[in-house]
């Protein structure tokens, strides 16, 4: 048995893969931790997954601090290169600065044979070089890798603020080691990353989908009344500014009354009524739902975009902040959807673009295409092999198997 741990940010895009892994590498007789400043990670977590959580005094200012991150990711109205720049200032550098001591904490604790480290948890890759234990690095969201070929100077201002924190914390050099030069894991197919020499410990293991239990109800019959195309609506979980309501009534005024059942992931209390073929709720068992659907819209966050290629599925792509442009990009540049301007859409723009991705099965093949190349890729069980055959590279005293 080996140890791994896992270090992730308070973000469900990028925790849910590594819950995926660590379920396998738990069955396959390894032990798995998970450092986190979430603490209500412990109920999601696979049997026999540990908890680690980066604990500050009640009255420490740090923890203090890094109970507003999340926070400030979900109300921060922020777009495009802007949000970028919010990220790192606000939201990365201080939360890796904060998390730094509580990392080193537990891996002094837990012993790790590898460590794996979020692309954003910068800290876990600095405490590991400060203490000499082999890392690899998950990458959630590439287009943090491919802002080297598309945004050199947003990515040459990136790695300034990493390289900064890693000097400040005790890793001298001016190169960023954010991504590992053993393995770093990129969560998608190459045929939906796109093309970019890489070097050779970059490797693509396909999606990693948690395939997690959830206890939504949710009107199945209702869903199948009508015999007609069926199509869910979700900026998913971390925009809940005041855009969402002017968002919501475009989608309303485009898709309300028509002849299509739209599933709406918001809040039903946003207005007092809804469209009948309207089935609004604030959670839905999404990847119970989406076999179900005919196409999806969505803010392009990578883990929706993953699960409804895998589902073979057209979208609409309608990116707020962050990696989302780029995503949205692939999603066009593949053929498997459109995109639409966030601040600029009108209702008519999305009636028409639903329309489309409904009634031209280009769209669908395409999508279908991506499908083939995710499952070609392997998911969960290829990212697991990756980590094992590293391990099994680094030679190490401490390993008992």
């Amino acid at each position: 048995m080996a140890r791994f741990v896992f270090i992730v940010p308070p973000l469900t895009g990028h925790v849910n893969p590594t819950l995926s892994m660590g379920a396998v590498l738990l069955q396959r007789g390894h032990r798995v931790g998970w450092i986190t400043l979430d603490e209500s990670l412990a109920s999601k977590l696979p049997g026999g997954g540990e908890l680690l959580p980066i604990r500050y005094d009640e009255n420490d200012h740090q923890k203090q601090e890094s109970e507003k991150y999340l926070d400030l990711i979900t109300k921060k109205i922020v777009y495009g290169i802007d949000s970028i720049k919010f990220l790192y200032e606000e939201v990365l550098i201080p939360l890796n600065r904060h998390s730094y001591e509580g990392i080193v904490g537990w891996l002094d604790k837990f012993k790790p044979d590898l460590v794996i480290t979020d692309h954003q948890m910068f800290a876990g890759a600095i405490a590991s070089v400060i203490k000499k234990l082999p890392y690899a690095t998950s990458v959630t969201a590439p287009a943090a890798i491919k802002v080297m070929d598309e945004l050199p100077k947003v990515h040459e201002w990136e790695v300034n603020q990493i390289v900064a924190l890693q000097q400040e914390l005790g890793v001298k050099g001016d190169s960023s080691i954010a991504c590992s030069d053993l393995l770093t894991m990129v969560l998608t197919s190459k045929s939906f990353f796109g093309e970019m020499d890489l070097p050779v410990h970059y490797r693509f293991s396909g999606p990693v989908i948690h395939h997690r239990t959830v206890n939504v109800a949710f009107d199945w019959d209702l869903l199948h009344a009508v015999n007609r195309p069926r199509i869910l609506v979700s900026i998913g979980t971390t925009f809940d500014h005041a855009h969402k309501r002017s968002f919501f009534e475009k989608v309303v005024e485009a898709l309300g009354d028509d002849d299509i059942t739209v599933v709406v992931v918001s809040d039903p209390g946003l207005f007092d009524t809804w469209p009948a073929n309207f089935i609004v709720q604030p959670q839905v068992p999404q990847l119970e739902l989406l076999p179900h659907l005919d196409a999806v819209v969505c803010h392009g966050g990578h883990n929706t975009v993953c699960e409804t290629l895998m589902n073979g599925l057209p979208m609409v792509v309608i990116p707020i902040a962050y990696d989302q442009s780029h995503v949205a990009g692939r999603v066009v540049h593949t053929g498997a959807g459109e995109r639409l301007n966030f601040n600029r859409f009108k209702a008519g723009h999305l009636k028409d673009a639903v329309k489309e991705i409904l009634n031209n099965p280009a769209y669908k093949t395409s999508a279908e295409q991506m499908k083939k190349s995710f499952q070609e890729a392997g998911g969960t069980q290829t990212a697991v092999d990756m980590l094992e055959q590293l391990l099994i590279k680094q030679p190490s005293e401490t390993l008992k198997y």
